[in-house]
């Protein structure tokens, strides 16, 4: 009998701004998932889009996370430090017949994608069309069949391959990687074997679950925590303009993430310094009370 891997957790934040309070959630979920499993905790900075990250909010995520007394284990991965090792698994899927050029245009995509339960599915527009003559993006063609994922926090979870993921993007008519081909690429540089993130990404997790098989990857297992919404019922994000993480704040930013994350700290934590408040986290961290379903209200 195997023993199990030992376990490597991972937070990979997108450096389009600094952090806030729903990032801090999920690093901190993830940070002591992988402490109280006596593994080690990396940080990957998922970087591929040129347009929208920038490298002082790489730097502004580490020290936000080192005054949170989030160590990661391992140097940081840049995704953008690693384009050539994404090319050898996009042309495994070509060479197995799996992908296919589309040109649609954003506006297309916006007209004639179809309802689906984590979000738009693409149509199939260009499935059976001659390639385009300009450079096209190129999607990996959605099977039959169904994949299931048994999440801790979300329960039995199960989508179509063709109705509910549909057709998706492995690499950018840019000519860059496509997000879900390079983090399922980096899972296995890393050696992840689970993967913590928020019930947003249940999607990505079933689209990389299908490439991790497509290419006969190591798939890590996935929890999904609920997403934090701001005051006006949306997610907390960089695009609804959350509000970044203040440092000095560093004590009460973990106390209230660890009420939200039902762990119930003592009142007398209130007011103690940062590495106070981590010492008492990952003494008592209990995965099973963090809340389920799909949102958590501002609040608790």
């Amino acid at each position: 009998m195997h023993s199990p891997l030992p376990y490597r957790g991972r937070f990979a934040p997108t450096p389009s701004g600094p952090l806030h309070l729903g990032s801090l959630l999920t690093a901190l979920a993830s940070y002591l998932q992988a402490r109280s499993a006596g593994g080690v905790w990396l940080l990957r900075i998922d970087d591929l889009d040129a347009e929208r990250c920038r490298a002082e909010f790489v730097d502004a995520i580490q020290r936000q996370l080192e005054a949170h007394q989030l160590h990661w284990d391992e140097p940081p991965r840049l995704q953008s430090r690693h384009a050539a090792e994404y090319e050898p698994a996009f042309g495994r899927l070509q060479a197995q017949g799996l992908l296919f050029p589309c040109a649609c245009t954003r506006a297309q995509l916006a007209r004639d994608s179809l309802p689906g339960v984590d979000g738009p599915v693409y149509a199939g527009t260009c499935r059976e069309r001659p390639p385009p003559a300009e450079r096209p993006a190129w999607r990996l063609r959605a099977a039959d069949g169904e994949l299931r994922l048994d999440d801790a926090w979300q329960g039995d979870l199960r989508r179509r391959l063709g109705t509910d993921i549909g057709d998706f993007v492995v690499r950018r008519a840019d000519g860059g990687i496509g997000y879900q081909l390079a983090c399922v690429v980096d899972e296995a540089a890393q050696g992840t074997t689970e993967v913590v993130r928020g019930a947003d990404l249940i999607g990505s997790s079933f689209r990389q679950m299908h490439l991790q098989a497509r290419l006969g990857l190591p798939m890590p297992a996935y929890r999904h925590l609920p997403v934090l919404l701001d005051g006006c019922g949306r997610k907390l994000s960089k695009q609804n303009h959350a509000q970044p993480l203040v440092p000095a704040a560093a004590g009460d930013n973990l106390l209230h993430c660890l009420d939200l994350l039902g762990q119930a700290p003592p009142a007398l934590l209130r007011g103690a310094p940062p590495p106070e408040v981590m010492q008492w986290a990952q003494a008592h961290w209990n995965a099973s009370r963090v809340p389920t379903g799909p949102h958590l209200q501002p609040g608790g």
